[in-house]
């Protein structure tokens, strides 16, 4: 089982690499997200996936059973979570917010803070 999760994490790095590497900001906004999701999916297959043993110490022991469940990735992605959604809606309010201003959401045309190209020099000659 652990093994499908982990070959599942490693082909949503890939398409989270392949969607931030886009010129679409829609495109690099999923990657974000997938990049996100496959993170955690990473952090919860780390901490050992089993049905039989929960992560509790029984009462009157000292020392955890071995086999058990880590229960420190499962509280560390629960609040992993709730950043990521977060910081998804705010790219979602970002990226609108430069379609209205810019009129476009291709990332190679929003170019405001670059001089247009005229007439400039590169490696000594006149282009």
């Amino acid at each position: 089982m652990e093994i499908v999760l982990a070959i599942l994490v490693g082909c949503l790095f890939a398409i989270s690499a392949y969607l931030l590497l886009s010129s679409s900001l829609i495109r690099l906004i999923l990657g974000v997200f997938v990049l996100g999701n496959a993170t955690h999916l990473m952090i919860f297959v780390l901490g050992r996936l089993t049905r039989e043993n929960p992560p509790l110490i029984e009462y009157g022991l000292k020392v955890a059973e071995p086999g058990i469940a880590n229960p420190l990735p499962q509280a560390l992605i629960l609040t992993a979570i709730v950043i990521s959604f977060s910081l998804f809606a705010f790219l979602l309010v970002l990226s609108y917010r430069a379609y209205q201003s810019l009129g476009t959401i291709n990332t190679d045309e929003m170019r405001v803070a670059e001089p247009e190209p005229t007439g400039t020099l590169l490696r000594g000659r006149d282009v």
